[in-house]
């Protein structure tokens, strides 16, 4: 696991996750088969977007704001195969590549916190863990309502 020597290392490492996803989420968006996933991808990168904004500015003002708040799991993508990203992903298959890249994120970030050897810094890695779980969150909900409900 990467070892980080500052927090200013733990916001640079987040910036640039920040980063790939919205990449990631524009890529899939320039690929989408349908105006409706398009619409979706693009809002993801969007967040993405306006999530490393957040972090840029802790980076550039120190101050973090805190929120403990319990973001609901609908264990969606536990219950879901692996898929790869390709051309041709159907929107179930990119949403599920989506929920698992979030959990990924989420159980980094949780690891790191468990690891962190300060109160700031654990308090930093959980509030991302939070962000990346809402992420996934916004996933499984879609993925309910357009998969799982059609099915």
């Amino acid at each position: 696991m990467k070892e980080f020597k500052s927090t200013e290392d733990i916001l640079n490492f987040a910036i640039e996750a920040e980063q790939d996803a919205f990449e990631f989420y524009s890529k899939l968006a320039g690929g989408a088969t349908s105006e409706q996933m398009k619409k979706v991808f693009e809002q993801f990168a969007q967040e993405e977007s306006g999530h490393k904004a957040k972090l840029l500015k802790i980076l550039e003002t120190g101050m973090v704001e805190m929120t403990h708040e319990k973001v609901a799991d609908l264990k969606i993508a536990d219950y879901t195969v692996s898929v790869e990203v390709n051309e041709n992903m159907t929107y179930q298959d990119a949403l599920i590549v989506a929920m698992k890249k979030e959990k990924a994120a989420f159980r980094l970030y949780l690891a790191l916190s468990e690891r962190a050897p300060s109160a700031s810094l654990k308090d930093l890695f959980m509030m991302l863990a939070t962000e990346e779980s809402k992420h996934k969150l916004r996933f499984e909900i879609e993925y309910d309502e357009f998969v799982l409900r059609e099915n």
